[in-house]
């Protein structure tokens, strides 16, 4: 969280010196778009088991670079490469233990417990196709981005709190490899944006206790805004 809020900081102080130059009237056929993107999300989750149920309000956060590439002289179509990091929480009645090196999975139907989460940590890699209507000298205007982005999932972790005990535990049935298909569309400073996942956010193998595989996929609902 304090990595995300100075980086936050920091390209808003760029954005500020960006805007002192615009209204210096300085104009640069060369321009780029949209290099640096904050996203907040609100987390669905499809294909779960039937009895997995939704608790509090699962929610993301993202932060990252993007390298815009201009295909044509009017530089309004493009394509984006970029990197970026993203921490996700999903609250559900799905309880993780650990045992050793087993973990099992358990659908609580009772609410015995204020909170049970699962997070997830990425370093991601969007790539985009970018299309908008964008000038040297006009900074608002429309755009709609789709792609893909990869994300890594380097740190994950379930986290059980009842009145009784506390567990939490690093949670290795979280696939590595997370991907999805992006899209961004919106005016001027606010953007809506959508991660629609291609694979499950656990691992191929992984079962809960009545021996039904544990498929989970995150869908990501939220606003996405662009800098510079």
């Amino acid at each position: 969280m304090k990595f995300i809020v100075l980086f936050s900081c920091f390209i808003y102080s760029i954005s500020l010196s960006s805007q002192v130059e615009r209204e210096g009237e300085v104009t640069d056929t060369r321009y780029f778009e949209d290099q640096f993107y904050i996203g907040v999300s609100y987390n669905l989750l499809l294909e779960k088991p039937q009895d997995v149920k939704r608790k509090n309000m699962s929610y993301g956060l993202s932060v990252g670079v993007i390298k815009d590439i201009p295909l044509n002289k009017k530089r309004n179509v493009a394509i984006g490469v970029g990197i970026g990091y993203a921490v996700n929480s999903y609250y559900t009645n799905l309880l993780a233990a650990e045992t050793g090196d087993i973990r099992t999975y358990t659908i609580e139907t009772e609410d015995n417990f204020k909170r049970n989460k699962i997070e997830t940590h990425l370093l991601e890699l969007p790539i985009e196709f970018r299309w908008r209507e964008s000038t040297p000298e006009n900074h608002k205007f429309w755009r709609l981005y789709a792609g893909v982005k990869f994300g890594y999932a380097f740190a994950n972790r379930s986290k059980f709190v009842s009145n009784e005990k506390k567990v939490s535990f690093f949670n290795e049935d979280i696939g590595s490899l997370q991907y999805g298909a992006t899209i961004s569309f919106g005016y001027n400073t606010w953007n809506l944006h959508l991660y629609y996942p291609l694979n499950s956010l656990f691992k191929d193998d992984i079962k809960i206790d009545n021996g039904e595989n544990l498929i989970v996929k995150p869908v990501r609902i939220g606003v996405i805004f662009y800098i510079l």
